[in-house]
C-alpha cells in the first residue's frame, strides 16, 4: 500500500486563483491520506469478437487501453467508445464488459488474452486490467464523492501527463511478458491516484465533500483543521471561520458529507495520527498532536475510528512495509492465474 502527504498552507487567498490552489491542495492531502493498493489481473490484446470484464468478483477495478479502440457497456446506459490511453476505473462492481462493438448486442463472447505485441495488427485492442483499493479512515468520506464510473480521456488537456503512465505501462508489458510485475501495479496504481484527484479538481465532476470544498471559506477551514488539530475547535468555531451561523454551517457541511463537522473533525485527527504513528512516532506524541491528554480516551477512539488499537496498528504496518514487495508479486501471480472476462 502507499500514501502521499501534502500539508496545506493556511494563509488566506486574496483572489480566485490563490483559493482554487488552496482547494487543491487540501484536496491531495486528503486522497494522500488514503492507503491504496491497485493489482494487475492482465494485461495482453484481443483480436476478433471478444468481450472482457472484471464485474462479478465484489472488487473496484479498472481498465486501461493502451493500444485500439473498444467500448465500454452498462445496462440501462449508453456505450461509451474508448481510445487509446483511455482509462475506465469503476469504485463498484457494477455489471459491464468491453467489446470492439458499439453495439452491446453483437455476440462477443470471452477469449484468452493473447501477448501484448510491440505492433498489434489492425483491430486488435491491448489493455491492461485489474483491481484497486484503498482504505483510512476518510475512505467512506472520499469514495461517495466519486462517481461511479469514471473515465480518463486521452484528450483532455487537464491530465495530458498521465499519457507518460501510459507508455511506461506499455513498454514495461512488453518487457515482463507474462510474467509478474511490481512495477506494472504501481504504474496503475498512480493511474488510479491521478484519476481521483483530476475528479477533485474538476467542477463539471464535483459531488459530496468536493462540491463543500469548493465553496468559498471552506478549503482554509479545513487546510487550518490539518494544520492546527490538536486546538479545542468547536461547531461555531468553524462556522466562524465560513461566516456562516452554527446553524446554517452544520446544516450545509452535513448535507455535503453525510456527517457532523465534529464526527469529521475525528476522523482527521485519526487520519493524522495514524500517520505519525506509521512515521516512527510514539502512541504519546501521536494522541498529543491531536489534541488528546489522556492515552485512554485516545485509544478508544483511535480504536473506533481505525479498528484497533494504536500499537496494534502500528505493529501491523511495521510487519506489512517489511513484507510488501513479497505480497505484491503474489497477488500479481494469484490474479494473472484467473481466467479473464465473462
Amino acid at each position: 500500500m502507499h500514501s502521499l502527504s501534502v500539508i496545506p498552507d493556511v494563509a488566506s487567498p486574496s483572489a480566485d486563483a490563490g483559493f482554487d490552489a488552496q482547494a487543491d491542495r487540501v484536496a491531495d492531502w486528503l486522497l494522500g491520506s488514503l492507503e491504496w493498493n491497485a493489482t494487475l489481473f492482465h494485461v495482453g490484446q484481443y483480436c476478433g469478437r471478444w468481450r472482457a470484464s472484471t464485474a462479478g468478483r465484489a472488487r473496484a477495478s479498472f481498465h486501461l487501453i493502451l493500444e485500439g479502440r473498444c467500448w465500454l457497456h452498462r445496462p440501462g446506459l449508453a456505450s461509451v467508445a474508448l481510445s487509446p490511453r483511455d482509462g475506465v476505473f469503476l469504485m463498484l462492481d457494477v455489471p459491464h464488459f468491453l467489446s470492439p462493438y458499439a453495439d452491446p448486442g453483437i455476440d462477443c463472447a470471452p477469449r484468452a488474452m493473447q501477448p501484448l505485441s510491440a505492433s498489434p495488427a489492425l483491430g486488435e485492442t491491448a489493455l491492461a486490467c485489474g483491481f484497486f483499493s484503498f482504505d483510512g479512515p476518510l475512505r467512506d468520506l472520499v469514495a461517495q464523492s466519486f462517481p461511479d464510473c469514471l473515465v480518463l480521456r486521452a484528450d483532455d488537456l487537464a491530465i495530458a501527463s498521465a499519457a507518460t503512465l501510459f507508455d511506461l505501462m506499455r513498454g514495461e508489458a512488453l518487457r515482463a511478458g507474462t510474467e509478474p510485475s511490481v512495477l506494472m501495479d504501481r504504474l496503475a496504481g498512480l493511474l488510479f491516484f491521478y484519476g481521483l484527484r483530476h475528479v477533485a479538481r474538476s467542477d463539471a465532476n464535483a459531488r459530496g465533500f468536493w462540491v463543500l470544498l469548493r465553496r468559498r471559506g471552506f478549503a482554509p477551514l479545513l487546510a487550518a483543521l490539518l494544520q492546527s488539530p490538536e486546538r479545542p475547535w468547536s461547531v461555531a468555531d468553524m462556522a466562524q471561520r465560513v461566516h456562516l451561523s452554527r446553524a446554517a454551517f452544520f446544516r450545509q457541511f452535513g448535507e455535503a458529507c453525510g456527517q457532523s463537522p465534529l464526527q469529521f473533525l475525528q476522523l482527521l485527527r485519526m487520519q493524522i495520527a495514524a500517520r505519525k504513528l506509521t512515521q516512527g512516532e510514539s502512541i504519546a506524541q501521536a494522541a498529543e498532536a491531536v489534541g488528546y491528554d489522556s492515552y485512554a480516551a485516545f485509544s478508544r477512539t483511535f480504536k473506533r475510528v481505525i479498528g484497533e488499537q494504536p500499537g496494534a496498528w502500528q505493529r501491523a504496518r511495521r510487519l506489512d512495509r517489511s513484507e510488501a514487495a513479497g505480497v505484491t508479486a503474489g497477488e500479481t501471480n494469484q490474479h494473472r492465474s484467473e481466467t479473464p472476462g465473462h
